[in-house]
C-alpha cells in the first residue's frame, strides 16, 4: 500500500545539500498534463503519510520556477518570555495535512494559478541572534531575487526584521499589515537592540517601511505607560487596538486598509498571539481579549487585491498547546495568505 500511495502522487525524494527535494505531485485527473504543484489528496495519500512539508507539497532547495514558496525559520532566541517557537515551523507543517487546495468560501484556487513549493528551513546560528539575523537576511535576498513571494513559518517575530531588509532591497520601502497583540516597537529589551519586541523600530530606523502605509491591528494588554502605542502613531502608523473591534466584523476595516495601502508593495506579518489564547494558546506571550479566529480570516481575506510581496505567520510555540490547534490555525492562516497573493485565480466570488 505504501508503494501504491507513493506512485499515486508520483513523488520521489532524495537528499541533496541537506534538503529533501520532490518532483511535482500529480492530481487525480489529467496527471500527465498537470502544470502546477498540487497538494496530494487524502484519498491518494493518507494524511498521516508522506513527507511533512507544508501541505505535503514538493520540497526544493531554491525558488527556481516558483511564484511563491513556504519557508520555515526555526528561531526562538529572540523571545522574551516562553520559548519554543523554534519548533513552530515543524508543527505547522505537521498540522497542514488537513488543508485542501481550494478555498470553499472565497473561491480562490491558488494551485491552479501559481507554482508553489516548500523550500525547507533557513539555516541560522541558534547561539547568536545577530548572526541569525544576518543568516535570514542573506537567505531571503536569494529567495526574493526572482520575484518569488515567500510565506514564512515562524519562529519568533525577530525574523520579520531581516526579511524586511531583503524585501526593501528588492522592492523598496513597503506598506505593512501587522497583526499582533504587541506593537514590537521597543527600542531595546534588556539592553539589546534586536529581539522579537524590536523589529518594527529597527525597520523604521532603516527606512524599510512606508510609514504612512502601516497598520497595526489587535494591540492590547497591560502596558508600561498610558502612551505605549504613541511611538507607532508618531511615525504615521494606524493603530487599531483589539478593544476597538470586539464583537465586530473586520470587513469594513479592511476596506479602509486597502485604500490606505494603495498599489504599492505590501508585506503581511501575522503574530499568532493576535488571536485570543482561547483560539491560540500555543504561543510565548499570550494576551487575553484578543481577536477571534474568524476575525483573523477576515483580515487576511481582506488583503485580496493588495500588491503583497510576502508574509509571515510567527510565534507558534507548540509545547503550550498539546492539542495542536494553534499550529493548525497557523497553517490555515498561511493558506489564506497564499490565496490572496497577486495572480491567484478565483473560480467564483
Amino acid at each position: 500500500m505504501a508503494v501504491a500511495a507513493v506512485r499515486a502522487v508520483a513523488t520521489t525524494f532524495r537528499r541533496s545539500s541537506g534538503f529533501l527535494e520532490g518532483s511535482r505531485p500529480l492530481s487525480t485527473s489529467s496527471a500527465s498534463q498537470q502544470k502546477f504543484n498540487v497538494p496530494p489528496s487524502g484519498n491518494d495519500l493518507p494524511r498521516p503519510g508522506g513527507i511533512a512539508s507544508m501541505m505535503r507539497l514538493p520540497v526544493q532547495n531554491d525558488t527556481q520556477g516558483l511564484d511563491a514558496c513556504f519557508v520555515g525559520i526555526p528561531l526562538d532566541i529572540g523571545t522574551s518570555n516562553r520559548s519554543g517557537t523554534r519548533f513552530g515551523p515543524r508543527q505547522i507543517r505537521t498540522e497542514s495535512v488537513m488543508l485542501r487546495p481550494y478555498n470553499n468560501w472565497t473561491g480562490a484556487a491558488p494551485y491552479d494559478s501559481l507554482q508553489v513549493a516548500d523550500i525547507g528551513d533557513v539555516f541560522l546560528n541558534m547561539y547568536d541572534l545577530k548572526d541569525a539575523v544576518k543568516n535570514i537576511r542573506d537567505a531571503y535576498t536569494k529567495i526574493v531575487a526572482n520575484g518569488c513571494k515567500p510565506l514564512t513559518l515562524g519562529g519568533d517575530h525577530t525574523l520579520t526584521y531581516p526579511i524586511l531588509q531583503a524585501i526593501k532591497a528588492k522592492y523598496g520601502p513597503v506598506g505593512l499589515v501587522h497583526v499582533d497583540a504587541h506593537a514590537d516597537t521597543n527600542d531595546k529589551q534588556l539592553g539589546e537592540k534586536i529581539s522579537h519586541g524590536t523589529p518594527f523600530r529597527r525597520a523604521v530606523e532603516e527606512g524599510l517601511l512606508d510609514c504612512q502605509r502601516v497598520i497595526q491591528i489587535g494591540l492590547r494588554g497591560t502596558g508600561y505607560s498610558d502612551d505605549d502605542y504613541g511611538w507607532s502613531r508618531q511615525q504615521g502608523f494606524r493603530v487599531v487596538q483589539a478593544e476597538e473591534v470586539w464583537y465586530k466584523s473586520l470587513a469594513p476595516l479592511m476596506e479602509e486598509v486597502r485604500a490606505q495601502m494603495g498599489d504599492g508593495p505590501v508585506y503581511l506579518s501575522f503574530d499568532i498571539d493576535a488571536l485570543d489564547p482561547a483560539y491560540a494558546p500555543g504561543t510565548g506571550t499570550p494576551e487575553i481579549g484578543g481577536l477571534t479566529s474568524h476575525q483573523g480570516l477576515e483580515i487576511i481575506r481582506g488583503c485580496r487585491g493588495l500588491n503583497l510581496v510576502g508574509g509571515d505567520l510567527v510565534e507558534v510555540s507548540p509545547a503550550y498547546d498539546p492539542s495542536g490547534n494553534t499550529a493548525l490555525t497557523a497553517a490555515n492562516l498561511l493558506f489564506e495568505m497564499l490565496c490572496v497573493l497577486p495572480g491567484v485565480q478565483y473560480r467564483r466570488g
